[in-house]
């Protein structure tokens, strides 16, 4: 009966310790980073690369759906001609990239 009790006793206690016990926990970790964090860090480059070299003539689409194409660039804003004689200045931030331009086709 000792025997069985002490048998009953190492089966029930956990093996490899606590790096046993914190490696599923650090795979999730590492699944979470790869998968979501670098993903949106190099979408927010991009993003933050195509609005630092928006010119004059590029064609643009905003947060809202309105197509467009720039007059002028200013340092935070842009002047984006929606219609003829239709001017209005929009922040660079509600300016997005249009998936037809993505991959340098326009």
């Amino acid at each position: 009966m000792n025997t069985l009790f002490v048998l009953l006793q190492e089966a029930q206690q956990p093996k490899g310790g606590m790096f046993g016990s914190l490696l599923p926990l650090l795979l999730i970790m590492v699944v979470f980073v790869l998968f979501f964090i670098l993903p949106q860090r190099k979408k927010a480059k991009e993003t933050q690369k195509f609005r630092d070299e928006l010119k004059k003539g590029d064609k643009v689409v905003t947060i809202g759906g309105f197509h467009g194409k720039i007059t002028e660039v200013k340092e935070n804003t842009v002047m984006v001609s929606l219609a003829p004689d239709v001017v209005v200045e929009l922040e660079k931030s509600a300016l997005v990239q249009n998936a037809s331009q993505v991959g340098g086709q326009a």
